[in-house]
């Protein structure tokens, strides 16, 4: 049983999965503040709801009195990581990874807070020690505490290799990067906990052991599970893509409504996970049942989307969702909206096609499926012919107003 208040919450919420070393690292945890970082790596511009559970971890750090740490990989970015990748990354130039960087500190930034009070967090980035790295430097002194039968016993690894999918000497070279980041962040600035999800665990498992040896320091390491829904959907992906923090990739009423169509069983669980609430708060919500579980869902939305957007953003995407659901009404000024070519709508388009094109959906033929069996709904009328040609006769106020069910709804533009 943990005595740390953080390890306990932890817990408690589902964070803990692996610790190199949990009686040491609650001792450290009780008798001090205690530095933690996470490493992001720079490959998209925005991070994504697959982040969350990292950055749920660094604020429960911060909650409890301690300094949490966002590391940005601009120098690992440069070789991606190949943790249960199929194949390698596509390697991004300096410009690009500098525009990513932007877009992730825009994510982080409002979710920590930043100042050089006691449990301030910091922002550091990895490309400034690895830029200047000699390689023959590396490979003396890092490079022989590292056995190539242990790396290759790694899962990431050996998932990698049973699949004969290869793994590029730039990517195998990962591992011993992210170690070296370990020390760098340990020398420089104190930090003693690495923390990451349990795909990351041996190159965790190899950071604590490079300190150990070269620097004969205790260090720790902390996983959480990785996240799949009930139905075993993988955590964060949906027909249309990635749930992006970001609200210039992904509207915040998109975010909000993500959250709000969680599946019954997983509404406690990600309660806990995803939000600030108390945890017996978390864990009566989810025990709800019936049409009260939906009440929950919304309180799920709502509250994971203020920490992402903000509490206003998300009170005005909890009222759209209200009037659009509750009482049929149009609110274009907070639904999310995609363009459609005007050209194209005023010669006329199928309505299974407008569908299928819309990214509501992942196809015209799934486009049809839903069609004939009464889901689609065209500025809140029943659409049963799927080859009805809507035009721009359709447009209210300049739009048009696509339903699936009683969940999903964008409005198409003209452009």
């Amino acid at each position: 049983m943990f005595k740390s208040p953080f390890l306990q919450e932890a817990e408690a919420r589902g964070f803990v999965f692996q610790c190199t070393d949990p009686e040491g690292l609650d001792a450290a945890l009780l008798a001090g503040p205690v530095g933690g970082y996470i490493g992001f790596d720079l490959t998209a511009d925005s991070l994504h709801v697959g982040h969350m559970i990292q950055i749920m971890m660094l604020r429960l750090l911060q909650k409890h009195g301690h300094r949490p740490v966002a590391l940005l990989g601009g120098g690992t970015t440069r070789i991606g990581d190949p943790s249960f990748r199929e194949e390698a990354r596509q390697l991004l130039d300096d410009a690009r990874i500098e525009q990513n960087r932007q877009g992730i500190l825009r994510n982080i930034s409002g979710m920590l807070r930043f100042d050089d009070a006691p449990g301030g967090a910091m922002l550091a980035n990895n490309a400034d020690w690895l830029d200047r790295l000699s390689y023959i430097e590396l490979l003396r002194e890092v490079g022989v505490h590292f056995s190539i039968n242990r790396m290759l016993s790694f899962d990431s690894v050996r998932t990698r290799l049973e699949r004969e999918q290869g793994l590029t000497f730039l990517e195998f070279n990962y591992s011993i990067l992210q170690s070296y980041d370990f020390r760098e962040l340990n020398r420089r600035h104190g930090v003693s906990l690495q923390m990451g999800g349990s795909d990351q665990w041996g190159n965790i498992v190899s950071g604590v052991d490079l300190v150990r040896r070269t620097d004969a320091r205790q260090v720790f390491g902390l996983t959480a599970p990785l996240l799949s829904t009930a139905s075993g959907q993988k955590m964060g992906k949906t027909a249309k893509g990635a749930v992006w923090l970001s609200a210039e990739k992904l509207p915040v009423f998109d975010y909000w409504q993500f959250w709000r169509n969680a599946e019954d069983a997983d509404v406690g669980r990600f309660l806990k996970l995803f939000t600030d609430l108390p945890v017996e708060e978390c864990e009566r919500l989810g025990a709800l049942a019936g049409a009260e579980i939906n009440d929950a869902k919304k309180v799920l939305a709502t509250e994971a989307t203020a920490l992402c957007h903000g509490r206003e953003a998300a009170e005005a995407a909890a009222e759209t969702a209200r009037l659009t659901f509750e009482q049929g009404a149009l609110v274009q000024a907070a639904l999310p909206v995609r363009p459609v070519g005007a050209a194209a709508l005023s010669a006329g388009i199928p309505a299974f096609r407008l569908f299928g094109e819309s990214g509501l959906v992942a196809s015209n033929g799934e486009a049809r499926r839903l069609i004939r069996g009464g889901g689609a709904r065209l500025n809140d009328q029943p659409v049963t012919d799927e080859n009805r040609v809507v035009s721009d006769a359709d447009l209210i106020d300049g739009a048009l107003k696509l339903s699936l069910g009683r969940k999903q709804h964008l409005l198409l533009r003209p452009e």
